[in-house]
């Protein structure tokens, strides 16, 4: 029997779990893992070259400003330093692969949700660990698995929008699929008209449905937070269907959408993306952004130039 770390999850949370937007309490904020001590220790023996590390500006409708680093010879104090001070988001993807007390983390969390949620089965569970500076954001984008943001340490403001036009497009949907493009998706700042706002505090657990657009922004102190990606075997099917509908708009002209489909229409597209697969109809790449700073706990942004 897991953990109990849900502490007000009921039959409607149940119910609506990767169908909706869902806001829940948790415990995981009172264990001392996620210390000034205990992320030291995270960053010190998780493998450095996973480490995604990176910088942006101030506008969310610049999404170019983001940029790659490295830190190679720092400690982890030294890169914790960096980051309380500076303008630094690291991304520890994958931390459940890497580090034994992660692994027994993760499926305690995802065993609390399974064993509160009649019926509700998950996989392919990837939990990251994101630790960032006061006041920097992630961009407007969107997740093809399933994804639960825990908030540990710190405040952020998380803007959760409607996976579906104007927010988000098949096209949209297709090119990342197709891993075409990274996760961004065309933003306007009229779309926070629309938006559910939700100010993620320690203790508090968001997740929202498949494809689901959302983007985040800091408030002014260091946040620690457990991004984990998931699936069922309903938004596998799904993303499936999406990579079918991505070979059929490419290579046959045609114009489909997963806006609407029926059960019976997404399961047909997701076994037409295995046979695209098989046949290697498309040809998918992973842009990588270039690395253009170091870590530098003693520069007034936490980094320098290289």
């Amino acid at each position: 029997m897991s953990a109990q770390i849900l502490t007000d999850w009921d039959a409607e949370k149940a119910q609506g779990f990767s169908k909706k937007n869902i806001i829940a309490k948790h415990n995981l904020h009172e264990r001392e893992m996620f210390s000034d001590d205990g992320l030291i220790e995270l960053l010190d023996r998780y493998p450095r070259e996973q480490l995604g590390i990176y910088t942006m500006g101030k506008d969310p409708t610049k999404r170019q400003a983001l940029r790659a680093g490295t830190a190679e010879g720092l400690s982890g104090a030294d890169i914790l330093e960096a980051v309380k001070h500076g303008r630094i988001w690291l991304n520890l993807r994958k931390a459940n692969l890497a580090l034994p007390e992660y692994r027994d983390l993760c499926a305690d969390m995802f065993g609390d949700i399974e064993a509160q949620s009649p019926g509700v089965k998950t996989f392919k569970q990837d939990m990251g660990v994101l630790i960032s500076s006061p006041d920097v954001q992630v961009y407007y984008h969107f997740d093809v698995p399933l994804v639960t943001l825990w908030q540990v340490r710190g405040v952020k403001r998380v803007w959760l929008y409607t996976p579906k036009e104007p927010f988000l497009q098949d096209e949209d949907i297709e090119r990342v699929v197709l891993k075409e493009t990274e996760e961004e998706v065309p933003f306007e700042l009229a779309f926070d008209d629309s938006a559910q706002i939700i100010d993620l505090e320690p203790g508090l657990m968001a997740t929202w449905p498949q494809f689901g657009p959302h983007r985040i922004v800091n408030h002014g102190v260091m946040n620690v937070s457990l991004s984990c990606e998931f699936q069922t075997y309903m938004s596998l099917v799904r993303a499936n269907a999406a990579y079918a509908n991505g070979v059929y708009r490419r290579n046959f002209g045609m114009t489909p959408s997963i806006y609407g489909n029926s059960g019976a229409e997404l399961h047909f597209k997701a076994f037409s993306a295995r046979v695209f697969k098989m046949l290697k109809l498309r040809k998918a790449f992973e842009y990588q952004i270039p690395k253009t700073f170091k870590i530098d706990p003693g520069a007034d942004l936490g980094f320098s130039e290289v």
